[in-house]
């Protein structure tokens, strides 16, 4: 039960940046300061997650679908929640 179509689109501070194909792993480098990062399939998405990065830092998320098939149902209504992203 997950997203399998197509390339995902990365959105940081609300604009597109980036698509990415499922298990691709990707670095966006950003300025330093406060930031949003969402992922998006369709009508699917992510959470839209806040993080803050220094200079020279590195900020990691991960990204899965749903993992449960309740969760999986309930994107149907709230799309998104199909998407899980996680600062790590």
């Amino acid at each position: 039960m997950e997203l399998r179509r197509g390339p995902f689109e990365t959105e940081l501070d609300g604009k597109s940046v980036r698509s990415i194909n499922k298990l691709d792993e990707t670095e966006i480098p950003v300025e330093s300061g406060h930031h949003t990062l969402r992922i998006r399939s369709g009508r699917y998405s992510s959470q839209e997650r806040s993080f803050d990065v220094a200079d020279g830092e590195v900020v990691n998320f991960r990204t899965h679908g749903p993992l449960v098939w309740p969760v999986y149902v309930a994107s149907i209504i709230k799309p998104d929640l199909a998407i899980s992203l996680k600062h790590e």
